[in-house]
């Protein structure tokens, strides 16, 4: 495991609950003059259902009130930068943030919207869940060009599935990479669950499985004379690797040991907080310092069923859930994600990703909410080389378009490979010795 650059009694001289507070910013200036690519492991945080830019990093105080909202804006620690106000925490974070706020698309769905966002790619007609022609998703990407030790997951999903109205989503899986580079769900074992509709039909990994060794070995010898007996099939041979993946994390691995967030020390706990989304980033950090090349983190409920839970659908009531239950949640579990990082020496290598479906509508409407709205939204990036302290691109006065440097989610995703060391324009192929090309966009300029 790593070190801390910093002692006990200088993290947390001040209290737990100031999660927001940075250790003082020697790694950043160290980073400032010389750029350091490329990322060891990679953090992808997804706010299903589509985060307002309006009322996260891209703030409008001088449009008009029903376009501004309810919210006003608060400074960051970068001059010039501005958040919403209910990101007090993550504001003292900014000099770690790349802003892009230029992005667009055309998907005003949210299946096509997550699509888009996750894969980098423009969804194809007729998309399902789990078919082998998808793209893969940004994970999946990254995990495929990485080489854990045995027994490791490429790739790891957490909490939930991604769902809409009970119907799976397409694009956080291998897709055309093929089903060994399926991002392995697991339940986040601690915290308070996001209110709403989260689903588990999936096969999930749950560590805290209180299987002991000699029963485990004792199945595997009883599957293995099975296999012999029955044969196998390309469906059995993923089952097979699924359940062998299980057992070696079973059996004792640096991966079972990072799930069992009761090892981590209860001040830096106490730091995300008891809620899962918190517990899910602490969970996230504990799997990539573990050799997990990259972990994506679903910020929200799973299932996004009309709106009605905890997630970043708000059609209705936009300004009361996001100010009493998602910002506060997501304020905190950010902040600490990055103090944490940056304690333990690991910001530089770790590179933190959020995506989401689209933006939201500069019209409030009549139910006090914003709707869908890819015209023009809001991503971001932090550590792992990037420069922080910066926006990219601009939305107009009313942030209802691009007005500087607009840009897609395939430049997005080639900004992020290019930081993990991997080239965005190269080609891979499928299972079918397809060639196809990972990315079709060009890495901006944030390094």
């Amino acid at each position: 495991m790593f070190q801390l650059r910093y002692t006990r009694r200088d993290i947390f001289q001040s209290t737990v609950a100031a999660a927001g507070l940075t250790v003082p910013s020697v790694m950043h200036l160290q980073a400032s003059s010389a750029v350091k690519l490329s990322a060891k492991r990679c953090i992808v945080v997804y706010c299903w259902g589509g985060i307002s830019h309006y009322e996260s990093w891209d703030p409008k105080p001088d449009a008009l009130s029903e376009i501004r909202g309810e919210f006003n804006t608060i400074e960051t620690n970068v001059s010039g930068i501005r958040f919403s106000e209910h990101l007090p925490l993550m504001s003292r974070h900014a000099e770690k943030m790349a802003i892009v706020r230029s992005l667009h698309h055309k998907q005003g769905g949210h299946q096509q919207g997550m699509y888009h966002s996750i894969t980098g790619h423009a969804p194809p007609p007729g998309l399902k869940a789990l078919n082998r022609t998808n793209s893969p998703s940004l994970a999946a990407l990254i995990g495929r060009f990485q080489d854990p030790h045995s027994g490791t997951p490429n790739a790891v999903r957490v909490p939930y599935n991604m769902y809409d109205n009970g119907t799976l989503m397409a694009g956080e899986y291998g897709g055309w990479l093929g089903s060994d580079y399926d991002p392995i769900l697991m339940r986040t074992p601690a915290g308070r669950p996001f209110r709403g509709v989260s689903r588990y039909t999936s096969r999930e990994l749950d560590l805290k499985l209180n299987l002991d060794k000699e029963r485990i070995l004792k199945r595997q010898a009883l599957q293995s004379k099975l296999e012999r007996v029955v044969g196998t099939t390309t469906e059995y041979d993923r089952l097979d690797r699924f359940r062998q993946m299980a057992a070696d994390m079973l059996l004792g691995s640096d991966v079972r040991d990072a799930y069992n967030l009761e090892n981590e020390d209860p001040r830096i706990r106490a730091m995300y907080g008891d809620h899962i989304g918190g517990q899910s980033m602490l969970l996230a950090r504990r799997l990539t310092e573990a050799g997990v090349p990259v972990v994506q983190v679903c910020a929200g409920a799973g299932d996004l069923a009309g709106g009605g839970g905890e997630n970043w659908d708000t059609h209705r009531d936009n300004f009361k859930k996001l100010k009493d239950s998602l910002l506060p949640i997501f304020d905190r579990s950010v902040a600490a994600l990055f103090t944490d990082l940056e304690m333990r020496g690991l910001l530089e290598e770790t590179l933190v990703v959020f995506l989401t479906d689209f933006g939201r509508t500069p019209k409030i409407n009549n139910n006090a909410g914003r709707d869908h709205y890819p015209a023009v939204y809001s991503m971001a990036l932090a550590g792992g080389g990037i420069r922080g302290g910066q926006v990219f691109g601009s939305s107009d006065a009313n942030g209802a378009l691009p007005r500087d440097n607009p840009c897609t989610p395939g430049d997005f995703h080639a900004t992020v490979l290019k930081a993990m060391g991997i080239d965005p324009q190269i080609e891979l192929n499928d299972q079918f010795d397809r060639p196809f090309q990972i990315c079709n966009g060009n890495a901006l300029p944030l390094f």
